[in-house]
């Protein structure tokens, strides 16, 4: 695989990930009471890959409207 090729590959995956990821936090804060009083949520993502003995967490606090 060229390098151009990767490049493309790892880009189309990070963007499904980060679409779809905002997609299923959206519902979920959707599904949630509005009055619940929640102004933030702690987020924690895991990105992991067997074959090359990975395992990432990023974290991060997202403001509720």
């Amino acid at each position: 695989m060229s390098e151009d090729n990767f490049n493309l590959s790892m880009r189309k995956f990070l963007k499904s990930v980060g679409v779809t990821s905002q997609q299923k936090i959206e519902e979920a804060i959707r599904a949630i009471d509005a009055g619940s009083g929640l102004t933030s949520i702690d987020l924690t993502v895991t990105l992991t890959c067997h074959e090359l003995g990975l395992r990432h967490e990023v974290k991060g606090t997202v403001e509720l409207p």
